[in-house]
């Protein structure tokens, strides 16, 4: 069931006219990198069907990123690559990134929503919202630009180290993709900090 508009309406009533959703997508994978998205959306020019982009096909989440970048006020994606992830950890990747993708915003928001329970630092207000990309259109909206953005990146790292399945797990951490590294190896892709955490439990068979 997409999200209920009034969430956001709620706080729109509330004096915040101009709402930045914001999310990131992958954080738990083995491989490639996290990549947030910050979405303003126009309460004039509605987007149908919004839901966290869990819940929703890859050709609907497709679907609807077209409509999402055609009718939003305003939208930023920002990446941070497996390097960076190794340098400073996968939490401080994902806010640094969501972080970034406010910044880059061409439209101060009034507020800024943010799936989870961690803020970022910023200037502008910013509320927490958990399990918000299945409440908040915003945050769901920017849930899906993430996720399609990421899934996209993956698909191509494919092609250049085809036998992980990329394509196909995105990069998280399946059977067939333990079962990769252990016969292909890393690639320059993997996290490096994520295989050693997993080396004993997953990669070599105690699930």
């Amino acid at each position: 069931m997409p999200v209920d508009k009034q969430f956001d309406e709620n706080f729109r009533l509330g004096g915040f006219a101009s709402i930045a959703g914001v999310d990131e997508a992958g954080r738990g994978p083995l491989a490639g990198p996290v990549v947030a998205a910050a979405v303003i959306l126009r309460s004039d020019s509605p987007v149908y069907g919004l839901d966290d982009s869990k819940k929703l096909s890859a050709s609907k989440r497709n679907e609807l990123f077209s409509e999402i970048i055609k009718k939003a006020e305003a939208y930023s994606i920002s990446v941070i690559g497996n390097t960076e992830i190794d340098k400073i950890n996968i939490l401080n990747a994902s806010l640094t990134a969501m972080k970034k993708a406010v910044t880059a915003l061409s439209v101060l928001p009034d507020i800024v929503l943010v799936d989870g329970n961690k803020k970022i630092k910023t200037e502008i207000r910013c509320e927490c919202i958990v399990k918000g990309d299945g409440k908040s259109e915003s945050i769901a909206a920017a849930s899906i630009l993430a996720k399609v953005v990421r899934d996209k990146i993956m698909t191509d790292l494919e092609l250049l180290h085809p036998g992980y399945g990329w394509s196909s797990n995105k990069g998280y951490p399946t059977k067939f993709h333990r079962e990769a590294i252990l016969k292909l190896g890393i690639t320059p892709h993997h996290r490096l900090s994520f295989l050693k955490k997993m080396e004993q439990y997953e990669l070599f068979g105690k699930e």
